[in-house]
């Protein structure tokens, strides 16, 4: 068989990895977006939207619902794929708000290119391409297949799939794909985005079985998380200082499916368990309300601190004081909100969404806090500010002064760190497994991990070129 990586190949985001069997059936492990904007529209691929054939792909088996992870199905539909989509319930809903959020977003997109290219239709259709709409999302939708945890599905004749909970985001998995070929069961394993112990709301991520062979993320590999207390006292310790020691307002960019669904768990528990009168807390992300009634439908998934606190309190994420925003001009008046209040916005990064407005109206108030809580690219405001001592920002065209205070935590991260990516590949036996290949995450991180790795035991590590191919 054949392993070939199309996405997250020494680097973040894009996750596409295409599996070939000797009998030509083709699977296709997550379909994901390219984040960070190395796309060129004049690139040419030979087959449209992907270096692949799609219409020659027999199945898809998707880790999460992380647009880096499924944000190209719809275009593989569109491209001639017609198999189904295997994952979790949990992933299958949640995936279904994210790309419909992404049409959203891709149709204002498309409305702004036919303004600029009346005349020429060629252009048009250049940057068009891949800007997939709702019809193409509810088209891909109704072909997928969500599969229970734990149960081994058998997807062809001699194949199967088993997913695995990964923590990280509501139901996450890690996938294990076993294969007859010629006499011998060989086993494919793909960790997706692997979780940390102990995190709010999410199980902890379960070891894989043993595979032959590991496909790894390794966002973490050169890091381990700085902040060592509770997400509780952490999320205290800045509220005091940042809305109850001065009357201000503390601005919270945040991703709307997962982050702030454990921000608000956070927050209630907060409230239960400490005596802090509640401040009010604006929610301004549609996305965010809606995710949070899928992570209620499915709470059965989540850990047993989240569903014990239910049943004490019968909710997970509701409180005194918590308001979700609905209209833009319900969000620009919280922007201005004269008592001590904390908003919760999208995008996490500050690229796009409300959230710009946000930090835009309070970047220049001396008693106004901007807490990043994740991962942002160089190129986003949010990266900019995480950069260092910055004395000016260039945000929506205009220069502004930075007198806010910025803060930054990491106990709100999804992903494991160092010492979580190094305990998830020690679970496999180093005398049977015969490669690994370190995925999803920088080069520093990936040749900082693959060292730890070798002076551990391990050997045939490989760091895959993007597009390059690997006979198994």
């Amino acid at each position: 068989m054949r392993l070939t990586f199309f996405g997250a190949a020494r680097k973040v985001t894009g996750s596409m990895f295409l599996l070939e069997l000797e009998d030509d059936y083709r699977i296709l492990i997550d379909c994901g977006t390219t984040l960070d904007g190395s796309r060129n529209l004049n690139e040419k691929l030979e087959y449209g939207n992907f270096p692949f054939d799609a219409s020659l792909v027999n199945t898809v088996f998707l880790t999460h619902a992380h647009i880096d992870h499924s944000g190209q199905i719809p275009n593989l539909y569109s491209s001639g794929f017609e198999g189904q989509v295997l994952c979790t319930s949990p992933t299958m809903d949640l995936t279904e708000l994210l790309l419909h959020d992404a049409a959203v977003l891709n149709s204002r997109i498309v409305k702004n290119i036919e303004k600029s290219h009346k005349k020429s239709k060629k252009w048009k259709s250049i940057e068009t391409q891949g800007l997939y709409l709702r019809k193409q999302v509810d088209e891909a939708l109704n072909s997928f297949l969500p599969l229970a945890f734990g149960h081994r599905f058998r997807f062809k004749d001699d194949g199967y799939v088993t997913f695995y909970p990964a923590g990280h985001l509501l139901g996450a998995a890690h996938i294990v794909v076993e294969v007859l070929e010629n006499g011998q069961m060989k086993k494919i394993g793909f960790s997706g985005d692997i979780g940390r112990k102990n995190f709010p709301l999410l199980v902890d991520p379960k070891p894989m079985p043993q595979v032959d062979y590991l496909v790894m993320e390794s966002t973490y590999g050169n890091r381990e998380h700085t902040d060592k207390i509770s997400p509780e006292e952490m999320l205290r310790d800045v509220i005091q200082e940042s809305c109850i020691d001065i009357t201000g307002r503390l601005i919270v960019p945040s991703f709307s499916v997962g982050r702030t669904q454990c921000l608000l768990y956070t927050l209630n528990r907060l409230y239960q368990n400490y005596d802090i009168k509640p401040i009010k807390v604006f929610t301004d992300s549609p996305l965010a309300k809606v995710s949070t009634k899928v992570y209620e439908k499915h709470r059965k998934h989540l850990n047993k601190e989240a569903t014990d606190f239910f049943e004490e309190t019968d909710s997970l994420f509701d409180f005194e004081n918590l308001h979700y925003l609905e209209s833009d001009i319900e969000s620009k008046a919280a922007s201005l909100h004269t008592e001590s209040c904390i908003i919760i916005s999208s995008s996490g990064m500050i690229k796009g969404g409300r959230v710009e407005h946000h930090v835009e109206k309070n970047i220049e108030n001396p008693y106004a806090t901007i807490l990043m809580v994740g991962y942002a690219t160089e190129d986003s405001v949010g990266g900019r500010l995480l950069s260092g001592d910055l004395k000016d920002l260039q945000i929506r065209n205009k220069k502004l002064a930075v007198n806010a205070k910025i803060k930054k935590i990491d106990v709100f991260s999804g992903h494991g760190d160092l010492n979580d990516l190094i305990s998830f590949a020690e679970n496999q036996d180093k005398n049977i497994l015969k490669n690994i290949f370190l995925v999803h995450g920088d080069v520093e991180a990936m040749f900082n991990f693959k060292e730890i790795l070798n002076n551990r035991g391990f050997s045939n590590i490989e760091l895959p070129e993007q597009n390059q191919s690997f006979e198994l």
